[in-house]
């Protein structure tokens, strides 16, 4: 009877072990997707622990002077509608945007021109590299970034290419040139010309890192400096695919956005559906319920980047960044068509 009783004690231990493991588990899955992303993105945590104010007029520290800044074309619509009003309510704090001497503007000639003393701080559209951090240690400080909005990034092929959307694995494919047809994937019999910004570019960086893992562009790939160009471009080529910011893509009338999806049953559009009929008279809008949820796949930070110091540009930038994490920030945030992180 001992043996008996020691024999159902020890088997009510072991699967009450089993019963914690599993909860263990399964509490994991739940969380998973939001552990990674702060463990991916630790900045993101640390920047919106800081009490929200509610308006520009609220917040502390702001330096007077002119300063100097620059960065990606995918801030332009938040500098549309947010720098001026900054300006206007804070007359003592002036911008003024500087683009480099030599080439289209983006995250990293903007960074550069950072650590060069050229600039205040800058507006990235992509993470600071480590070797943007070894190179301004080398000059005497440290980089900051600090996240204040989330950007996804559409695929955007010809309107009249029939296809109902594309995965993961269907990009890396396309844009490394293992599949070069459009019938390879379900559409028609045509050959595919790839788009893409120029490859030191920010968005192109992500898109590398982040969807081609890190794998190399296809050879054959054609590079435009703007947006404005692809665009225009790819609406005159039936085989055409580029892809950009979602606040860019989504309300152009002469191209269309496709749904993306890691598997090929999950299918998720970047613009609010049902697409409307008449784009010219009411623009589609980007799925912004589908980037901060992260049912859509491809999605990134936008950041300030600053001088991690006391001087008065880094006060600047922290302070242009305590504008956009502000509760008016954030709404002309999303109405530019990003996500609010706050």
């Amino acid at each position: 009877m001992n043996q008996q009783k020691a024999r159902r004690d020890s088997l009510a231990v072991i699967l009450g072990q089993i019963a914690i493991a599993l909860a263990f588990i399964w509490a994991v899955v739940l969380l998973g997707g939001g552990l990674w992303r702060i463990l991916r993105n630790p900045t993101v945590q640390s920047s919106t622990q800081s009490p929200q104010v509610e308006t520009f007029a609220q917040v502390q520290n702001v330096p007077s002077g002119v300063f100097s800044y620059g960065g990606s074309n995918t801030w332009a619509p938040i500098r549309l509608k947010i720098d001026s009003a900054i300006q206007s309510e804070r007359l003592g704090f002036q911008l003024r945007f500087t683009q480099p001497n030599t080439s289209m503007a983006n995250s990293t000639t903007a960074i550069q021109m950072l650590i060069d003393d050229q600039l205040s701080f800058v507006q990235s559209d992509r993470p600071i590299a480590p070797a943007e951090y070894r190179q301004a240690e080398q000059r005497g400080f440290k980089l900051k970034q600090i996240p204040v909005a989330i950007d996804g990034i559409a695929i955007a092929v010809n309107p009249n290419l029939k296809l109902p959307g594309l995965t993961i694995a269907d990009l890396q494919g396309i844009y490394t040139g293992a599949i070069s047809n459009w019938q390879e994937l379900g559409g028609p019999d045509m050959a595919i010309s790839l788009f893409s910004s120029p490859k030191n570019d920010g968005t192109a960086q992500f898109f590398r890192n982040d969807v081609l893992g890190n794998k190399a562009f296809a050879q054959n790939i054609e590079i435009f400096s703007t947006t404005t160009q692809a665009i225009r471009r790819l609406s005159k080529t039936p085989g055409g695919i580029y892809y950009a910011s979602a606040s860019t893509l989504v309300p152009q009338c002469s191209i269309k956005t496709v749904p993306i999806g890691q598997g090929a049953r999950n299918f998720i559009s970047p613009q609010k559906e049902p697409a409307r009929a008449d784009c010219l008279e009411q623009r589609h809008q980007v799925n912004l319920a589908a980037f901060r949820s992260g049912q859509y796949p491809i999605a990134r930070y936008l950041y300030v980047v600053v001088k991690e110091n006391k001087a008065l540009d880094a006060r600047a930038g922290n302070a242009y960044a305590e504008f956009l994490l502000t509760e008016r920030g954030q709404d002309a945030i999303a109405q530019a068509g990003f996500v609010r992180i706050r």
